[in-house]
């Protein structure tokens, strides 16, 4: 995800894509889109943010489907920023939602991925 500020409540943080081969997805939206990867290093691999060729403005991830990453589905994924992360899930699950990934990290920043009732599946981004 980017170093960028957040953006407010109810809108959209980020949007990353979680893939087996990253390479031939980075280069797929390389061509596709006019997207300009920049590597991120996550320790033994790299991971890669998508930024606008006419800014250098990070747009999008394009991420290996391992380490903290196994296990995503490969779609793209946004993600939502949500004031309280503990009180958005007991909300998806009190309305049939369903929590995929647990929340990572600590403070703001904490992430989990969710399923809504028809099946779609989001991330939420505590602000």
């Amino acid at each position: 995800m980017s170093a960028s500020p957040k953006p407010g409540i109810g809108r959209i943080a980020w949007r990353d894509l979680t893939v087996a081969d990253a390479e031939r997805v980075r280069d797929f939206y390389t061509a596709v889109v006019g997207w300009k990867p920049e590597p991120v290093d996550m320790g033994g691999y790299a991971d890669y943010n998508m930024t606008a060729p006419d800014t250098g403005e990070p747009m999008a991830g394009v991420c290996h489907a391992r380490g903290v990453n196994t296990g995503i589905p490969a779609q793209w994924l946004l993600y939502f920023t949500v004031a309280d992360l503990a009180a958005s899930l007991e909300h998806c699950v009190a309305l049939g939602g369903e929590v995929v990934r647990e929340p990572q990290g600590s403070g703001p920043g904490r992430i989990c991925i969710i399923r809504d009732p028809a099946g779609a599946v989001c991330a939420l981004s505590e602000a």
